[in-house]
């Protein structure tokens, strides 16, 4: 994971923090329990295949001390963490019989576990994901049985097959329990593959430890002080993702109470109205947008009419139709809105670019700029179709909603005009999956029935606007994770 994570990389990360300390699901029961019954499977399978030798007991444990310690040293990713064990895993490969040593692992991992569920951080129930997280040990132990060699005397090709296969193991596992817990794409999970390169270079250092362990069984300890200077950097780390996702957590308390104080500011009470973020972010999805593009739209749905702060409250919430001069003042909440945006600096920069042009139209007869087509920015027009369609179904003091297929028509009807065509077929598949009855729907790109009124919200009637209170996230809680779990 790169020093300044992605969006979709933050996000991964804050399910990762949320899943820590929350009880076990339904699907990762589901998806561990065969991972947990095969690794034993594969345990039992090498037993009888390379049945265990004597071995020195001291020694063992401490690579037994060392491996428990050695999990503690977390560096969080979007899927899990990846601890510091392969400093303490090659030497324990080299101290007991190879048909022992995943077992081994994971009473370590288990003891390493205890103060966290003695204090109620970690729930006991998610120890069975702890099994899978020791199918790395599989690999190795494999070659070697097979090969019938004691890693010690192996010779560099054996120790790297050896490796490869921890590896392989390792993603194998992983790629199926994210992809069957979380979701998560191939393409996701490869831009992981960054740790292997670490491990590799940790186990360079632990070869030389391991070697010696026979003859000098305290140089099992060696990687103890190098612990120390990885907890710290872990711990720095930490603290940067946890300031990040704070941040997040902060621009979006802020723009919940933006919200909220335009809300409050209009004298139409927009109860009703708080699906429209909900809609916004349905066809986002239903168009496959990245992470990044997704915060900026549901951050722009939610801020769209935040420029109307700057509009006195009596044109706001005039009942009666706005004169040409009120109605040029109202205008300018689009460029207000940005400016306020702007001053809030970072994203929000980007978001202030989606309030300025949510009323521009597909034909370039909008405002402020007059934009046209795909040169108004995406998330500007899906929330300028989302809105019209809000508009249109709800009761407002002046007009009663208009019916489902009524809606759909006059939405329809200005595709190609004021609304991306695109956008406007992609709503019509969202609302007719949530209607009751279903209602399917072809949408007519070319626009060839006139419109008979202006969708806009303002257009109907300037100064009647309604908002949407979305029901975002908190923020996540920080606890320990499992390696590269969900």
């Amino acid at each position: 994971m790169p020093l300044e994570p992605s969006i979709e990389q933050q996000e991964q990360l804050a399910g990762t923090f949320r899943r820590a300390n929350a009880p076990i699901t339904v699907a990762e029961r589901r998806t561990e329990w065969p991972i947990a019954l095969g690794f034993f499977a594969a345990v039992a399978g090498i037993w009888l295949l390379r049945p265990p030798q004597g071995f020195a007991v001291l020694t063992a444990a401490m690579c037994l001390l060392v491996m428990a310690l050695a999990s503690r040293v977390r560096f969080d990713t979007p899927f899990g963490f990846r601890a510091a064990t392969q400093l303490a895993f090659v030497p324990l490969l080299f101290a007991l019989p190879v048909a022992v040593v995943p077992i081994a692992v994971l009473v370590a991992l288990v003891v390493a576990q205890v103060p966290e569920a003695l204090s109620g951080e970690r729930s006991p129930r998610r120890t069975l994901l702890t099994v899978g997280n020791c199918w790395f040990t599989i690999g190795p132990v494999a070659v070697f049985a097979l090969a019938e060699v004691e890693p010690r005397h192996a010779g560099p090709a054996l120790l790297l097959l050896a490796l490869l296969a921890q590896f392989a193991a390792d993603f194998a596992v992983s790629t199926l329990r994210f992809a069957k817990t979380r979701g998560a794409s191939l393409t996701a999970q490869l831009s992981e593959t960054w740790v292997y390169a670490i491990d590799a270079a940790l186990s360079v250092i632990a070869l030389p430890v391991a070697a010696d362990l026979h003859t000098t069984p305290i140089a099992a300890l060696a990687p103890l002080p190098l612990f120390g200077e990885l907890a710290l950097s872990a711990a720095e780390r930490d603290q940067r993702l946890q300031s990040l996702l704070e941040l997040n957590s902060a621009y979006r308390g802020t723009a919940l109470v933006l919200g909220d104080v335009v809300e409050a500011d209009d004298g139409y009470k927009g109860a009703h109205c708080k699906g429209v973020l909900g809609l916004t972010l349905a066809v986002g999805e239903e168009l496959g947008l990245g992470a990044q593009r997704r915060r900026n739209l549901e951050f722009g749905a939610l801020l769209h009419d935040v420029g109307k702060l700057a509009i006195p409250k009596e044109i706001i919430n005039k009942p009666g139709k706005l004169d040409p001069q009120e109605w040029q003042l109202i205008k300018t909440h689009t460029v207000e809105g940005q400016k306020m945006l702007d001053r809030v600096g970072g994203f929000m920069r980007n978001v202030g670019l989606i309030v300025r042009a949510h009323h521009e139209r597909w034909d370039g007869g909008g405002y402020p700029d007059g934009l046209a087509g795909e040169d108004i920015p995406l998330e500007a027009r899906i929330i300028a179709c989302c809105d019209s369609w809000n508009a249109m179904r709800t009761d407002r003091p002046y007009r009663k909603a208009l019916p489902h297929d009524a809606a759909l028509g006059e939405l329809v009807s200005n595709s190609g005009k004021q609304f991306d065509p695109n956008i406007v077929e992609v709503l019509a598949r969202v609302v007719a999956r949530a209607a009751a009855p279903e209602i399917t729907v072809r949408v007519v790109k070319d626009g060839a029935r006139a419109a008979q009124a202006s969708l806009s919200e303002e257009e109907e009637a300037p100064g009647r606007l309604s908002f949407a209170r979305p029901r975002l996230g908190t923020s996540p809680s920080r606890a320990a994770s499992p390696t590269r779990q969900a």
